[in-house]
């Protein structure tokens, strides 16, 4: 915009000081001739009323006095010339014009001969000084040429050139002026209209399909923002629409999920339990001498599968709700040594960097983290396998403890990496593969983050981190 402006503004100047010149040229061209045709008429009077011949020989004696009143009459210099070119009289000592040459230019005597009105202008320069030089035949009284009449103009363009200065000056005032003004503005303007795009845009940044999402509104805003906004809006209608149908969709998969893995873990202790039951039933006899034992056997038998139920049940109970956290101020790394101790595998190494590293965090939570990641170690590594090694780290790292469980045992396969932390997924032939999935969910209700690294027949190490909230 403000380039555009300038634009128009060079131009306006341009063709202003084009139309200065163009009237100052017209002016000097109708002065000229004005004057030309007042001392030609004063110069037929004197032909008219002298007693000399009208010759080409006479003019000097003609005019020899006459010259110089009609110069100082109508303030010009008059110059007669012969019919080749020649002075003949002036009426200065000095012919200004051609005081080397003081005789017409030979094509310019033609350009006179040569024309239908026997006059022409000559434009010339002299000392920078801009001159016009009139040609015209003088006649006598039966309209004969005998001589040239040549008048030589000198422009002047100093009052034209101080009005185009001051024009200059007062036009470069305005537009300097309007130039502050249209920045001004254009601040203003473009503040007012990248504060609109910049609430929409931190809106659009905030925009998440898991949440609640406000809509702007802008009461003074333009055309355009307001046409931006309600598409925003509209959008975040159909955002929460979809959120809310997405939601209820994935809702009813994970109890469907759910649903089926409880089934499938219910089923498999009842099914021995129907078996030793009809079993017991096919074989009992009363009179049996070992009938004590046997029914000690059965007994033992469906309490274990009853053990096994409850613990189903306890496993999905703790995952869908964990317990409220009760924080504390604790020291990290002798919780992690403690949490340790229940575990009789003597490979099972611990080192910290600080004796103490103080956190706010449940206690519980902590160890059961712990508890779940070790054992996980344990059952990675083969039974056979020799040189088993699990190692425990405890350290900080900036506003952070990290504890780190690392393990030398078969790895995780690259097909399983992305399934690690799913709920019900597991690897092992024993277990609901809940414990990951509960452990990540009490890591990140800290804020913290857990990973980890693996290769196949080398190991894993699981990287837990712990914000230090003191």
């Amino acid at each position: 915009m403000i380039f555009l402006t300038l634009i128009a503004s060079v131009l306006i100047a341009a063709v202003s000081i084009y139309q200065f010149r163009k009237e100052a040229r017209e002016y000097h061209q109708d002065r000229l001739e004005r004057k030309e045709v007042a001392i030609t008429e004063h110069i037929n009077y004197v032909l008219q009323t002298t007693t000399y011949p009208l010759t080409t020989e006479n003019i000097p004696l003609i005019f020899k006095d006459k010259i110089f009143e009609l110069s100082d009459i109508h303030s010009m210099e008059i110059n007669f010339f012969d019919l080749q070119g020649k002075l003949l009289i002036s009426s200065k000592a000095i012919f200004k014009l051609d005081k080397d040459k003081p005789k017409i230019n030979p094509s310019t005597l033609k350009i006179i001969q040569s024309s239908l009105d026997k006059r022409y202008i000559e434009f010339s320069k002299i000392d920078g000084q801009s001159f016009r030089s009139s040609y015209s035949y003088l006649k006598d009284t039966k309209f004969k040429p005998m001589g040239i009449l040549n008048l030589p103009y000198e422009e002047n363009t100093e009052f034209y050139d101080n009005e185009v200065q001051n024009f200059l000056i007062r036009f470069g005032q305005v537009y300097v002026f309007m130039f502050l003004i249209s920045i001004i503005l254009s601040y203003f303007l473009s503040s007012y209209i990248t504060k609109s795009l910049k609430i929409i845009s931190d809106k659009m940044e905030e925009t998440q399909l898991d949440q609640r999402n406000e809509k702007i509104v802008i009461e003074d805003g333009s055309k355009e923002i307001n046409l931006l906004i309600n598409s925003y809006n509209n959008m975040v209608d159909k955002l929460e629409e979809s959120a809310t149908i997405l939601a209820q969709s994935e809702r009813e998969q994970a109890w469907r999920e759910m649903a089926k893995q409880v089934a499938h873990e219910i089923k498999n202790p009842l099914t021995p339990m129907r078996l030793t039951v009809q079993s017991f039933q096919r074989k009992f006899d009363a009179n049996d001498p070992n009938i004590t034992q046997k029914l000690d056997d059965y007994t033992k038998t469906i309490l274990q599968q009853i053990d096994t139920m409850t613990a189903v049940a306890g496993a999905f109970s703790n995952f869908a709700t964990m317990p409220a956290q009760q924080n504390e101020t604790l020291n990290v790394v002798r919780i992690v040594k403690m949490a340790l101790e229940i575990f009789n595998e003597d490979y099972i190494q611990f080192s910290a960097l600080e004796d103490e590293i103080i956190a706010k965090l449940d206690r519980t939570q902590l160890i059961r983290v712990i508890t779940n990641l070790v054992k996980n170690a344990i059952q990675a590594i083969p039974e056979e396998q020799e040189n088993k090694l699990v190692f425990v780290t405890v350290f900080r790292q900036d506003n952070e403890v990290k504890i780190a469980v690392k393990d030398n045992g078969k790895g995780i396969s690259k097909e399983n990496q992305e399934r690690v932390f799913e709920p019900k997924f597991t690897t092992k032939s024993s277990g609901m593969g809940l414990g990951l999935a509960i452990i990540k969910n009490i890591i990140e209700n800290y804020n913290g983050t857990i990973t980890f690294e693996t290769e196949p027949n080398v190991g894993t190490e699981f990287l837990v981190s712990f914000p230090i909230n003191k």
